[in-house]
């Protein structure tokens, strides 16, 4: 024990409910996923004044190759494998037996049960040897608990009176008149699946020519179709569907990850550091509330976010959609993460009603208790960013810090009694969400991109300055998530409103 130290961040509970299932394997292979500090600080994306190649970020803030030298020792030691290394992502992926790895770290595994689902899980913190402190930041691979929950209601196109295609709702938000042609929509995905029979009816439907869409393996996830559109089929169709339908002349490339903190990081950097695609813009429409998460893996979700900034990347992602408690059952004020990442473009959801492509009206999405409501509040891990310096963000509840990050940015319609038309396992239906918003800003991001010439990337600054000051979103002044109330300006439930595409094009031109 001496010679080890604790692993700061890493400390975490079994899941509450969950019962004892006993002891994992131990000659059972699995893989780690270890994060490494960075070899310098990394900057504000807007103190550059361009984005960085994947090459410079490699070699001012990737790994340290001393530190990737002493990881390397140390795998050797234990004579384990290690199945890649990315330098720029500072992310070692390790082989070896559960039981070997465990004792290395110190880990108490378990497996436990939670419903039907039984999952390896630990508790107590994480050790690593003395070497490695301070230069191993995060280890991933031990948990496998879900870490993520979709954010998205289906339901069957018979029951609901209104609903919109991807195209109306671009009408309605006066997308301007592009295709995305040339970008690459990343959507990020833990579970289900799509069809390409469904996609291509789908896309016949709204008129449109076939839109490029490929699947992505990560940690030998795949696309795989449960047949349940209100399960994760649902989130991936949706993503597909919504980002497609706005901006048909993008591709698509759909990443699907394992469901755990390790897969969805992985999948996350997957997408970032992806030379191949070279996705501009990535929509993530999966979380969980961040009280649900250790401090290490949302520390090494946010560096890979700021990653992404770097690059030029914008990520979109969703804020939840069970209100300011974000389904959390202590009766407290909670938000979504990845959402509440300070380098996330944080989406929430409106209620809208429009007609012959014009907005009648736009409110918070709320539902009420058993409906759902755009999720939104104040991060208790995340200080107030300084591009939120100028808004009146309430104080965060829960952490020492003085002022939290405020979620989310920006909103879109999500209500599911306004919903998205889509196509999922043969089935026609209605989604609602702020699974859907996130894609929709992914799409229009890629018609933005278009249309400048360039990535727009991570737009905070713009967005909070000179984008509010012209006016090129649409205010939401009424309505509520549960804990906090609409206002003019921003607010914790739709940030600072939903788009105007065109506006927002003019003035970034």
């Amino acid at each position: 024990m001496s010679s080890h130290v604790p692993l700061q961040g890493s400390l975490r509970e079994h899941p509450i409910g969950s019962l004892p299932a006993g002891p994992p394997a131990p000659d059972e292979i699995v893989q780690l996923t270890l994060i490494l500090r960075r070899r310098g600080a990394a900057p504000d994306p807007d103190s550059l004044g361009r984005h960085l190649s994947h090459c410079e970020l490699a070699g001012r803030h990737g790994a340290d190759p001393a530190d990737l030298q002493v990881v390397q020792d140390f795998v050797d030691a234990h004579h384990w494998s290690i199945v890649s290394i990315d330098e720029a992502a500072r992310s070692v992926i390790v082989s070896g037996w559960l039981g070997d790895l465990a004792n290395a770290f110190l880990a108490d595994v378990e497996l436990r049960r939670l419903g039907e689902k039984i999952f390896r899980s630990r508790q107590g913190s994480l050790h690593i040897p003395a070497s490695l402190d301070g230069r191993v930041v995060a280890v991933l691979g031990f948990d496998q608990r879900p870490a993520a929950a979709t954010r998205h209601t289906f339901r069957p196109r018979a029951s609901q009176s209104t609903s919109y295609t991807p195209p109306q709702v671009a009408q309605l938000y006066n997308f301007p008149p592009s295709t995305g042609e040339g970008q690459t929509i990343a959507l990020i995905e833990l579970g289900g699946g799509f069809a390409d029979s469904d996609l291509q009816t789908y896309w016949q439907q709204l008129g449109i020519n076939n839109v490029s869409v490929s699947a992505v393996s990560v940690d030998g996830a795949s696309n795989a179709p449960t047949g349940d559109p209100d399960g994760p089929d649902g989130e991936v169709v949706l993503d597909i569907e919504v980002a497609g339908g706005v901006a048909p002349g993008a591709n698509i490339a759909v990443y699907f990850g394992p469901n755990t903190d390790q897969g969805f990081l992985d999948a996350i950097n997957a997408a970032i550091h992806d030379t191949v695609r070279k996705p501009s813009v990535i929509s993530i429409s999966w979380g969980s509330a961040e009280s649900e998460w250790t401090p290490q893996a949302m520390n090494a979700f946010n560096a890979a976010l700021h990653d992404a900034a770097l690059l030029g990347i914008s990520v979109c992602v969703a804020s939840g959609d069970n209100g300011s408690s974000d389904g959390e059952t202590d009766g407290g004020v909670h938000v979504d993460f990845p959402a509440s990442s300070p380098w996330a473009l944080a989406c929430g959801g409106t209620r809208l009603v429009g007609s012959n492509g014009k907005i009648k009206s736009e409110t918070v999405w709320n539902d009420g208790a058993n409906g759902g409501a755009t999720g939104g509040g104040v991060s208790s891990h995340f200080s107030k960013p300084k591009y939120q310096a100028a808004i009146d963000v309430p104080k965060p509840t829960g952490t020492v810090n003085p002022d939290g990050r405020g979620v989310p940015d920006v909103a879109g319609v999500a209500d599911p009694d306004t919903g998205y038309t889509i196509l999922v396992d043969g089935q026609q239906g209605v989604v609602g969400g702020t699974s859907a918003v996130a894609p929709l800003w992914a799409g229009l991001i890629a018609l933005l991109n278009q249309q400048l010439g360039k990535n727009l990337g991570w737009f905070h600054p713009s967005l909070y300055g000179t984008l509010t000051r012209q006016k090129a979103l649409r205010d939401i002044t009424s309505g509520n998530n549960g804990a906090y109330k609409a206002a003019a300006g921003w607010d914790p439930c739709t940030g600072l409103g939903s788009p105007n595409g065109q506006a927002i094009l003019d003035v970034l031109k």
